[in-house]
């Protein structure tokens, strides 16, 4: 698979991701917001393998991606 390929299917994922969160209830959430709270956790130690990013967005709980968007909002005013 090229890169713009897996770069597709991983926003595929995080919109699911953040579907599967807005049937919970958290209804403002978005596939981007899951991808930033994902990405941020590599944002000093460079890209992960592949498995590690479907793994760490299938794996991601709301609390943590709440965390991350309040921690957010607190640096960027």
């Amino acid at each position: 698979m090229s890169e713009d390929e897996i770069a597709a299917e991983l926003f595929v994922l995080c919109e699911s991701k953040a579907e599967e969160f807005r049937w919970i209830g958290y209804e403002s959430v978005t596939g981007p917001d899951i991808w930033e709270c994902v990405h941020a956790k590599y944002a000093k130690s460079g890209a992960p393998p592949l498995y590690r990013l479907v793994n760490d967005i299938l794996s991601l709980k709301p609390q943590q991606l709440m965390h991350h968007l309040t921690m957010s909002a607190w640096q960027n005013p």
